[in-house]
This record gives C-alpha cells, sequence and structure tokens, in this order.
C-alpha cells in the first residue's frame, strides 16, 4: 500500500500534512464526512476520487462536505446516495482527523457503516474495490492511510 504523496503525511499537533499543505490555522477548515462501509465478509469499500478533481484517481472512502446545518450522518447519506447510489443505516461516528493538503484543510469524519441499501453504482466515474487489509489498491490517498492502520490495529 501507498500513501504518499511527495513524501506522505507528516503527522505534526494532530494534523496530518500532505504534500506541503497549509500549516495550521492558514486556510479555512472544511468539515467532511467519510463513510467505512463494512460488508458481510469484513471488507471495505474503497472508491477512487473522481476525475477533475484533486488527487483524481487515488484510492478513499467515500464521502463528502457538510452543507449548512447538517449533522455529520445526514451529510453522509446524502453524498453517498449522490455518489455511490446506496441508501446507509445509522452511521457510528468512529474518529476524527485533520489533513492539511496543498489545495485545502479538511476535518474529516470517519463514520463505520454497516447497513445500507442498494448497489454501488459509481456516479461520477469512480472506480470502486471490495478489500480486506491491507490492501493492495495503489495510490492511495494520504488522509485515508492513517484510517485503514487505525482499522488494521482493531
Amino acid at each position: 500500500m501507498s500513501g504518499t504523496q511527495h513524501g506522505g503525511p507528516v503527522s505534526g499537533a494532530g494534523e496530518w500534512v500532505v504534500d506541503g499543505g497549509f500549516a495550521q490555522n492558514d486556510a479555512p477548515l472544511t468539515q467532511v464526512a467519510v463513510g467505512i462501509l463494512i460488508n458481510t465478509a469484513g471488507e471495505y469499500l474503497l472508491t477512487t476520487r473522481p476525475p477533475g478533481k484533486a488527487y483524481a484517481g487515488y484510492w478513499e472512502f467515500p464521502g463528502g462536505k457538510l452543507e449548512a446545518g447538517e449533522t455529520i450522518e445526514q451529510a453522509l447519506r446524502r453524498e453517498l446516495q449522490e455518489e455511490i447510489g446506496v441508501t446507509i443505516g445509522p452511521a457510528q461516528l468512529w474518529k476524527s482527523q485533520v489533513v492539511a493538503y496543498p489545495h485545502a484543510r479538511v476535518q474529516l469524519h470517519f463514520c463505520k457503516v454497516w447497513d445500507w441499501s442498494g448497489e454501488p453504482v459509481m456516479r461520477e466515474g469512480q472506480a470502486f474495490v471490495w478489500t480486506h487489509l491491507p490492501t493492495a489498491v495503489e495510490p492511495v490517498l494520504a488522509g485515508t492511510v492513517p484510517v485503514l492502520e487505525w482499522l488494521q490495529q482493531g
């Protein structure tokens, strides 16, 4: 598994800095809901970043930005319906992590999801894979690397 983008993430005071990303407080913090879908075989759903977006083709867990007034779970439900065509049941907030990329600072709210309806349909031109850990897909988005490590630790 490769999680580096030009040298890889560097932990600093609770914030992962990627590719010489913004130092803390240099940019607004965008809130992002991220879904860790876990199927009955214990596999995790990873998708690629869509064409035309920063880090297009890098593997990540699906999700997206919170809109005004949304909770993390509401945003995750909306984003997963829009991006991959699944309707989730309850989502459990698991961990949060700030990642500073050169183009943005994001606070990623990772939610575990065991219950959903529908089969994943990539609506933005992404690829997807159900994978056990450690995963063999590459390249992996830097903000996803610590999550894969946390999942492997149990």
